[in-house]
């Protein structure tokens, strides 16, 4: 495998004309990390992309603009997010050029081990293992965001190991920054523990929720929760826990400046992904520098260590995580009061 700064990316797109294409909007964040990279390095960058709201539908209009034309007058292809859902059915227009991927998400692994959409062994879970194997066997290189997938992919998959490359994603600068902290008067005397997220099984809300009910007495903790928390998870309605549905970026960022801790995870202690994947939380956390707890995942040990802004608890153990934030509280608290 190779390195993380995108040093073979790089090399291999020097001077080349490239033919970006994604079946993501284009300005998912992974997409504008890439095109930034290769318009760096590049002769030229022409994208591929679709702005319809539907997902069947935008791959549909991303499949009819890949015309021979633009494959023709393009040195290297380059898949975005998700190479699987074009490799398969349109890849042999691409014979003959250098085709990159970021194989982002395996599909097999988010539907079947992940989501459990399917059953393993299922002619479908079968499929979708299939379509994984066939995209990667038609890569010339692959880029992944932790090593933890490479090696997952590479084994599962039987990807080569000589042309896999990791590439941590990025936060978004231009929103997530450093900033001071401006809480309001009525939160002046507490400790805020913020925690937001898309509610993914993998992101294991249900730690966070049942730490937090571990915490009800705890008057001084004020818990800022952000995201589309199911019914099913029966939510704790305490005093100290303020439930948001969702935020813009810009709002969302200014109750990260104003919280005292951030949890990051991934918590889930069910799902293997959980452990081989960084949150995309972490890099606002760390681009906003805030201290963090995470879960005790392989991929979070690639870039992060134990340190007073850096703390690790098992995965699955609320008890842990409801400790680790009390813990946390204090000597956070205690630094601040020696200041």
């Amino acid at each position: 495998m190779n390195s993380c700064n995108g040093s073979k990316l790089k090399e291999l797109a020097k001077g080349k004309k490239v033919l970006f294409i994604t079946t993501k909007n284009i300005d998912y964040i992974r997409n504008t990390q890439e095109i930034r990279i290769l318009e760096s390095v590049a002769e030229k960058v022409e994208i591929v992309c679709s702005n319809k709201s539907n997902y069947l539908l935008r791959t549909l209009a991303v499949w009819k603009q890949i015309k021979q034309e633009k494959i023709q007058r393009n040195d290297l292809i380059f898949l975005g997010f998700s190479p699987q859902l074009v490799v398969p059915f349109i890849g042999r227009k691409f014979k003959g050029k250098l085709v990159i991927m970021d194989f982002f998400i395996s599909i097999y692994d988010t539907l079947i081990c992940d989501r459990k959409k399917f059953k393993q062994g299922t002619l479908i879970a079968n499929l979708c293992h299939k379509l994984d194997e066939v995209t990667l066997k038609r890569a010339n290189h692959v880029i992944t965001d932790t090593k933890a997938h490479a090696d997952y992919f590479i084994s599962e998959f039987h990807g080569n190991p000589d042309i896999f490359e990791t590439i941590y994603l990025e936060a978004d600068l231009e929103v997530y920054y450093p900033r001071l902290q401006k809480k309001t008067e009525n939160l002046k005397d507490k400790f805020v523990v913020l925690y937001f997220g898309s509610i993914l099984p993998l992101q294991g809300v249900d730690v966070v929720l049942g730490a937090i009910r571990k915490l009800k007495e705890k008057d001084n903790l004020l818990f800022d929760i952000i995201g589309p928390i199911p019914q099913k998870y029966n939510k704790p309605l305490q005093n100290n826990v303020k439930y948001t549905e969702w935020l813009p970026q810009k709002e969302l960022a200014e109750h990260i400046a104003n919280a005292d801790l951030c949890l990051a995870g991934h918590f889930s202690a069910d799902i293997d992904k959980a452990k081989r994947t960084i949150p995309g939380k972490a890099y606002i956390y760390e681009m906003m520098q805030k201290p963090m707890i995470l879960g005790d995942g392989m991929a979070n040990h690639e870039i992060y260590s134990s340190d007073m802004k850096h703390q690790f608890v098992k995965m699955g153990d609320e008890k842990m995580l409801a400790d680790k934030i009390v813990a946390m509280s204090q000597s956070l608290a205690d630094r601040q009061n020696n200041l």
